[in-house]
């Protein structure tokens, strides 16, 4: 079942803003394929959530359609539409066993005692809660719990699974495990899906594809490999992962690269926009991860120079802040087990490859 959404804009009344209103979706356009996860990521506020009740119909549109397999539901009631969501605080009973909770929307239905029976079963199977059936919420864990809302959602065979933040409650390492969980189900299941999360990693991990939102506006859809390599804006690049932003200006423009001056050295970058000009600043995109740390002392050539201000051993990884030029740069080395710990204070030569770096037209009037 596919899920589109035409221009679909919401505002509220706020009697505290100028206007009285607030829009928390700003004419939104988004197709969602059959059988896709497409994820809604953005900052507290950006109207992700709000995008999704409308979707789900807890919440209608000031205007604009949904649409969910061709037909328009804009003014259908929530149970008309089929859908069914996960909720971050689980929404479970909780004076009902696992198996009366998962149980609970088959029974709505009028369904048979017989086939009620047999399909908990086989969902409880599916998400690993088997010989949990008589057990209360309160006796188990989180993640247990969550698997219950995940098996009463989709035990209904919804036509759309919509997820709202639903592992936020959650420590970071079961966190990790469901997020792996949910998107091999989702996967298995076939269910179009709409995820809704502010956590990059985990919108990295699920997605088929991510919407970056922010004031209730889409910034930017695509792979999370397109969005996290080529952010059409500074905001996403900043808000999909760490990143550093070096200043230059354009002095060369062909089909397939661009050449940035920064700092008196020329770099060439894939060439990726279409609305860079010679002779005008930019901003290169630069991942901590892709830049290349030596011991160096002052006067390399080949390679910026910088010095090492703070350094963090992370296990798995090294965070190095670099004081760079009356700036700051941070790098992040994988292995340093292996590779070993530079100490503050010294002073090393870095270089990224310039395949990896990404280029932005610098936003009018800011000259950093």
């Amino acid at each position: 079942m596919s899920v589109v959404l035409e221009s679909v804009t919401k505002t509220f009344e706020d009697p505290q803003r100028p206007a009285g209103k607030v829009t928390a979706v700003d004419g939104v356009t988004l197709e969602v394929n059959d059988g896709e996860l497409v994820t809604l990521l953005g900052p507290s506020g950006c109207g992700k959530t709000t995008a999704l009740r409308i979707i789900a119909g807890f919440e209608s549109a000031t205007s604009g359609r949904v649409l969910i397999d061709g037909q328009d539901v804009s003014a259908m009631s929530p149970h008309v539409r089929n859908t069914a969501m996960v909720f971050q605080s689980y929404a479970i009973f909780p004076h009902l066993t696992v198996a009366q909770n998962v149980a609970f929307g088959l029974e709505m239905r009028g369904r048979a005692r017989s086939e009620i029976e047999f399909r908990v079963q086989s969902i409880l199977e599916l998400v690993g809660l088997a010989g949990l059936e008589h057990r209360s919420p309160e006796q188990l864990s989180g993640g247990q719990q969550q698997r219950v809302a995940l098996a009463r959602a989709i035990i209904t065979e919804p036509r759309v699974l919509l997820f709202d933040e639903p592992l936020s409650n959650l420590d970071a390492k079961l966190r990790e495990q469901m997020r792996g969980e949910v998107r091999k189900l989702q996967r298995r299941l076939a269910i179009t899906s709409v995820y809704v999360t502010h956590d990059q990693s985990e919108a990295m991990a699920l997605s088929d594809r991510i919407v970056v939102m922010d004031a209730g506006r889409v910034q930017q859809v695509g792979a999370p490999l397109e969005i996290y390599a080529r952010p059409a804006s500074r905001f996403v690049a900043d808000f999909l992962g760490r990143v550093n932003f070096l200043e230059g200006d354009v002095t060369d423009i062909q089909p397939d690269r661009v050449s940035i001056l920064v700092r008196g050295r020329s770099l060439e970058v894939p060439a990726s926009r279409s609305d860079l000009r010679v002779g005008e600043a930019a901003s290169l995109v630069v991942r901590p991860e892709t830049i290349r740390l030596t011991q160096a002392s002052t006067g390399v050539s080949g390679a910026f120079v910088g010095t090492i201000r703070r350094a963090v051993y992370l296990g798995s990884t090294a965070e190095y802040d670099i004081d760079w030029d009356g700036g700051t740069l941070l790098a992040v080395v994988s292995s340093p087990l292996e590779h070993g710990l530079l100490l503050e204070g010294t002073r090393i030569a870095f270089d990224f490859p310039a395949a990896t770096a990404h280029v932005l037209p610098h936003p009018p009037g800011r000259r950093d």
